[in-house]
């Protein structure tokens, strides 16, 4: 397993990560290390942009809810 080390984290910062941790029951380095795993697994902007794009086009779009309450009223 690889070490990572955080510098000049902030005191009032890391007094609010070891009471989350000790809230869950965890040492602030697993809880570190869930958070981390957390970030890494949610996809980057890029990513998902990346896999919209790749979505097939949708081949009926509903229209607005403006003019469905619009054409409501006028009923």
């Amino acid at each position: 397993m690889a070490t990572l080390q955080v510098r000049n984290v902030p005191e009032d910062f890391h007094r609010r990560l070891k009471a989350r941790a000790a809230a869950r029951g965890q040492s602030l380095s697993d809880y570190v290390l869930d958070e981390l795993r957390v970030a890494a697994d949610r996809p980057t902007m890029q990513e998902w942009l990346n896999r919209v794009a790749a979505l097939p086009p949708q081949e009926h779009t509903p229209p607005p809810a403006a003019d469905v309450i619009a054409a409501e009223r006028r009923r």
